[in-house]
């Protein structure tokens, strides 16, 4: 099942240093976007994936194409993506062991979430950390925590 009680996101929260952000974008206008600055400026590192825009840079970090590409341990994939689309990030996550992805608002995906909680991973649907950051009083990650 899905972490939905609120002391299970919030140790996921305080857990996690390092996030990777499926469908991160360069525009301002969008949610991913804003999203990806408020977890970096709460103290995580924040690495942004998009096949569209690999070798740009978002809030000063390197996009990459997909997730296999990334030599750091992953905490939380973040998946801004459309629900359908969702269960290829979680088969990437999975690949790369993870440990928790997290499907944001008004992403639900039950088969990509089974395959995830059966392969380990936890997992958050349908909500977003920003919001949950501040909601349930996550500390500020400090760089001696990292």
């Amino acid at each position: 099942m899905p972490l939905t009680r609120d002391e299970d996101i919030k140790a996921l929260l305080e857990g996690a240093r390092t996030i990777a952000l499926v469908g991160a974008s360069d525009r301002p206008d969008r949610p991913s976007y804003g999203v990806m600055k408020r977890l970096q400026d709460h103290g995580y590192r924040v690495i942004p994936v998009n096949p569209q825009i690999t070798g740009e840079h978002i809030h000063g970090e390197f996009v990459f194409r997909e997730l296999a590409q990334l030599g750091d341990p992953i905490d939380i994939v973040d998946i801004f993506r459309r629900p359908q689309a969702a269960g290829e990030a979680v088969d990437e996550a999975i690949a790369i062991g993870a440990k928790a992805v997290w499907m944001q608002l008004g992403v639900v995906n039950e088969e990509a979430a089974a395959r995830a909680e059966a392969a380990g991973l936890k997992v958050v649907m349908d909500r977003c950390p920003a919001i949950e950051i501040p909601r349930l009083g996550v500390a500020r990650v400090t760089p001696d925590q990292a």
